[in-house]
């Protein structure tokens, strides 16, 4: 993948890694200032189930530091791990779409279901350590610490934190917002027109994300894509 792309995808790896340092030290001042509260220790990998996305440049920065940083053999471990995810990944999305337009569930029921989902990482190892940590997403270094997205609260299971006091509070929202806005700016640095504004909004589980070739076709089937989502608007 590396220097294969002729535009300058480098600038947006390093507008996310500011990001990424700055929520790196919104989450180390709740962890120094909350200690009892915050039970992240090593060897636990509770996070490492939880079921979530990656919006498109995460996804994109992850894809290439897989192949970048990790030795071969480890990544083919990897990438059958992923595999199993993303089939269950596939199931798990399936019955999303059926509660919410069968059973017409609310948001709030849905991310409920979604809570109550467990899958392992595939970048989780037999040792219960991540292949990966240096370079994990943002959710993973967000969870263990109060959260909300839209409004709902969110927070590990295990961690210490009380109903009803009062917390710093990660907002998901706003994290997500800047990530979309990255997404945005990989998009017309790309050369990808988006001008109905879902291919910045699009996301994937970690699983297709390590699995998906982030290569100059991938860029081209997305402005093909774009091109025609536009066609059959007008």
């Amino acid at each position: 993948m590396k220097d294969q792309f002729m535009f300058d995808y480098q600038s947006i790896f390093e507008q996310y890694e500011a990001l990424v340092r700055k929520v790196d030290q919104a989450v180390g001042r709740v962890h120094a200032d909350f200690p009892a509260e915050v039970r992240c220790r090593p060897g636990c990998s509770d996070c490492c189930f939880a079921v979530f996305d990656l919006t498109l440049v995460e996804a994109f920065y992850l894809n290439a530091h897989f192949h970048w940083e990790l030795p071969e053999g480890i990544r083919e471990k990897v990438i059958g791990r992923a595999e199993i995810a993303d089939r269950q990944f596939y199931q798990i999305k399936h019955r999303l779409q059926r509660l919410r337009q069968r059973e017409q569930k609310t948001d709030q029921d849905l991310l409920l279901y979604l809570a109550e989902q467990r899958v392992r990482c595939p970048l989780l190892n037999d040792a219960d350590h991540c292949d990966f940590y240096a370079f994990r997403p943002l959710t993973c270094r967000i969870y263990g610490i109060p959260a909300a997205i839209q409004g709902a609260p969110r927070i590990c299971g295990r961690a210490g934190f009380q109903p009803g006091l009062r917390y710093p509070t990660v907002n998901l929202d706003q994290v997500n917002g800047a990530l979309f806005d990255l997404s945005r700016r990989l998009l017309e640095t790309a050369g990808v027109e988006d001008p109905d504004q879902k291919l910045r909004g699009m996301v994937v589980p970690v699983s297709e994300a390590l699995l998906t070739d982030f290569d100059e076709e991938f860029f081209r089937l997305l402005a093909k894509r774009s091109l025609q989502d536009a066609v059959a608007t007008d």
